[in-house]
């Protein structure tokens, strides 16, 4: 032991003790705390989908206040399904049929708990044959009618906004011809949504014709079909790459079922107080048992490993294990304190997801250490008594990198270069991290839905998982991206307005009007004016059958542009207590407290831009107002991810450099040690951020955390070169001697982890969102960095350090 001072020096007898005296007592106590924690796994709660980030969010609360206030053209409480028909042209008698044939079918039978259905075939039928109530009548319609009436029909009705909008944006009137129509069909309002979709979907298989079924339930499945079959594919892997890598690390049997003992025991820990805590599961957990197998591989490792150095010394099982027990156990303390820190600081997000994840991600760090820091090597201490009490054979005791071998050898070049140019190596150093830091702030920032769904083609690898390994089918992607490339209106072609204050005031819908007389270039326009639907264009409707209703909107409207601006709120009571009530119910409340205006925006433009011109255009008006819709929603949560990842990274720098500071001042009387322990870890996270563009990975829910998490998962390589370094500078007092004898000791410890953590982290790549598998790519990367950075910057640092201050 060094300098510590002498509280730390007792907790660490006290420890030892436990260790080495009570062995026994340690290993019952950890098994039946871990059957403890085994309990709230039960108790864990699946939580899927994209709506779990927006809460909080104000255009999501705004998005969700409309929902509730205003009244749709349809009851949306009660569920929907679509059912999208394709087809060469989807306006032939043939296949209008074959639509109301659907239709007739799916309200016939009880199991799809269908209340009704609507679709342009319904509406083609009934203009031809107003009396063809019944879905009998309906079809006999269309097959007694000539191509040529079918035809007029549709182009008839073709100049009619509501028929147009459930027709593939290829639609032409003149044909007539289309080559995809959506339609609905409303179910119970107490149905099981999911169950009742697939079975829609299996109907649709055997139906006359293509068509393609989708819904909130088949949605919310395959978002929870996500989660379990990610975890399918990389628990199986992670677990044979892991042994894999354990078996060379330790290459002895009794130690690689000790480590993967306590890897387990940290998982249940982790889990079982998530379940205790009520704290959902989220697609963002997968990825923290691979990063807790990280942490957790890389105590074990240097456990083992410096634990074996004091044995090929001759030194006995107790005295061994307290040497090394009395290093690593600071090592680790100030492991888990940084890496905590980085997880921690995604707690300073304004997204709960990611506070979650950070959470549950910093308490399974703390329960590594006291895993790794007492369980495993009282086990350890233990094992290795039976086998001298019983003669059990022994395996292999040589440490990962001694003095003889090839990897030892290779280590020490870092020591070698950094003795020579140390001034180089840093000023090279700083480059690198000028210029990918620099690089870095090209990065995108998204948000989408996409982001947590398997890619419409599934990778060979997931299609070839064999057993139950097998992923389920997937079709939501493929919908999506076929709803978005072939209909053109909808959701993600418009913005609402959503507006509250007092309504029946002269000046309320003049200041709406008067906001897009000369809108964003984002908003499409109608000549001058932004094309837009509210309540205002009711009142038109409405006065073009009522000619009482004209009358009186005529005589409010003092400036003569079609919008009332005198007895604004007499004008709404009469059109509330008109025919046109529910049409006028859409757009604003009863109470007259709340308005929706919906505007068209540019399909090709970013949600950047619609946003900030939806907030533009919000400004104008004289009321309170809040932008909303999906693509605000979406850019203000890519925003907030954008900021968060600052600020979380900023704060996880300061902190880790401060606590860094703190302990080896208060361990060596060092302070600047800390210091020289981050400098890598700076060069790391510029390096990864530089990647990032590079590769084409944006900053999205998971990636946007990577950078803090690096500080934290990185900052380990440099901990443990840095307190071993010191250990023998204190004896030595030679930074390159004891460089060199840190490198062939602690360096060979930290390849082997860093293999096996390659190895955990990785596997995320194999998961079958784009999300996770971005997110393990940046850790593969982010642990790369970080050890070839411990290796080949820090020697150099220690070595100025030294020079300068040691």
């Amino acid at each position: 032991m060094g300098s510590e001072p002498a509280f730390v020096r007792r907790t660490i007898a006290i420890i030892n003790g436990w260790i080495t005296d009570r062995s026994r007592a340690v290993i019952l106590v950890f098994l039946l705390t871990t059957a403890l924690f085994a309990g709230g796994l039960t108790s864990i709660e699946v939580d899927e989908g994209v709506d779990i980030f927006a809460q909080g969010v104000p255009a999501y609360e705004a998005q969700g206040a409309i929902e509730e206030e205003f009244q749709p053209p349809f009851d949306e409480t009660e569920p929907t399904t679509q059912v999208i028909q394709r087809d060469e042209n989807v306006l032939t008698g043939d296949a209008l049929v074959r639509m109301l044939e659907f239709q007739q079918y799916l309200e016939a039978h009880e199991e799809y708990r269908v209340e009704e259905t609507s679709s342009i075939a319904e509406a083609v039928a009934r203009s031809i044959d107003p009396t063809a109530t019944t879905r009998d009548e309906q079809i006999r319609t269309l097959e007694g009618s000539s191509d040529a009436t079918v035809r007029e029909t549709v182009r008839d009705l073709g100049d009619e906004p509501s028929f147009a909008a459930s027709l593939s944006d290829d639609f032409s009137a003149n044909e007539p011809a289309a080559s995809a129509t959506i339609a609905i069909a409303v179910h119970d309002g107490d149905v099981d949504e999911s169950e009742v979709q697939f079975r829609i979907q299996d109907a649709a298989a055997s139906m006359h014709g293509e068509f393609v079924v989708f819904g909130g339930g088949i949605l919310d499945t395959e978002f929870q079909n996500v989660i379990e079959d990610s975890l399918d594919i990389i628990v199986p892997v992670v677990i044979v790459l892991i042994l894999v890598f354990l078996i060379t690390a330790y290459r002895d049997p009794f130690d690689l079922v000790l480590g993967l003992v306590a890897l387990v025991i940290s998982i249940i820990w982790t889990f079982g107080f998530t379940g205790y805590a009520g704290i959902p599961f989220t697609l963002m957990m997968i990825a923290i048992p691979p990063l807790l197998l990280a942490v957790g591989i890389d105590f074990g490792i240097h456990a083992v490993n410096r634990y074996r150095e004091e044995r090929v010394t001759g030194a006995g099982i107790n005295e061994s294990m307290r040497v090394a027990a009395a290093q690593l156990l600071i090592a680790f303390f100030i492991v888990t304190g940084t890496t905590v820190i980085g997880f921690g600081a995604n707690m300073a997000n304004d997204l709960e997801p990611i506070q979650d994840f950070a959470l549950v991600a910093s308490v399974g760090i703390v329960f590594t250490f006291i895993v790794f820091g007492i369980f495993l090597p009282a086990a350890k201490v233990e094992i290795d008594r039976l086998r001298q009490t019983y003669g059990l054979p022994s395996f292999s005791t040589e440490p990962l990198g001694s003095e003889d071998s090839a990897l030892g050898r290779v280590l020490v070049a870092g020591a070698k270069l950094g003795d020579r140019r140390p001034v180089a190596i840093l000023l090279a150093a700083l480059l690198i991290t000028g210029g990918a830091g620099a690089y870095a702030t090209t990065v995108d920032t998204t948000f989408e839905e996409e982001d947590f769904l398997p890619p419409e083609e599934l990778p060979a690898y997931v299609e070839a998982a064999p057993g139950p390994m097998a992923p389920s089918e997937y079709t939501t992607t493929a919908s999506l991206n076929f709803l978005e490339e072939t209909f053109e209106s909808g959701a993600d072609d418009e913005v609402t307005i959503y507006v509250e204050g007092p309504l029946s005031e002269d000046h309320a819908l003049e200041s709406v009007h008067r906001a897009g007389t000369d809108p964003p270039s984002t908003i499409v326009t109608d000549g001058a004016t932004a094309e837009s639907e509210s309540v205002v264009d009711v009142m038109h409707d409405h006065a073009e059958t009522d000619p009482d209703f004209a009358r009186v909107l005529a005589a409010n409207d003092v400036s003569g542009n079609g919008v009332p601006d005198h007895n604004v709120g007499y004008v709404l009571d009469r059109l509330l207590e008109s025919d046109s009530r529910e049409a006028a119910l859409e757009y604003i409340t009863e109470d007259k407290r709340s308005m929706r205006v919906i505007y068209t925006v540019e399909s090709d433009a970013t949600q950047g831009e619609i946003s900030a011109d939806a907030e533009e255009l919000a400004a104008d008006y004289r009321l309170d107002t809040t932008p909303t819709g999906d693509i605000v929603v979406f850019h203000e949560i890519s925003t907030l991810i954008f900021e968060s990842a600052l600020v979380s990274l900023a704060i996880a720098l300061v902190l880790t450099a401060l606590f860094l500071m703190f302990l080896y001042h208060l361990l060596e009387g060092r302070a600047s040690l800390g210091i020289a322990n981050l400098i890598p870890i700076v060069v790391t996270v510029a390096l990864l951020g530089g990647t990032m563009p590079l590769l084409d990975i944006p900053l999205n829910a998971l990636t946007g955390t990577v950078l803090s998490i690096t500080i934290g998962v990185g900052v380990a390589y440099s901990v443990h070169v840095t307190h071993r370094f010191i250990d023998e500078y204190n004896e030595c007092q030679d930074g390159y001697e004891s460089l060199v004898i840190t490198l062939q000791g602690t360096g060979g410890a930290l390849t082997g982890s860093m293999l096996t953590t390659l190895g955990g982290s990785g596997s995320l790549v194999l998961a079958i969102t784009p999300a996770l598998g971005q997110f393990g790519v940046l850790m593969v990367i982010s642990v790369f960095y970080s050890y070839l950075m411990a290796i080949a910057v820090l020697p150099a640092t220690l070595i100025l350090w030294e020079r300068l201050l040691g």
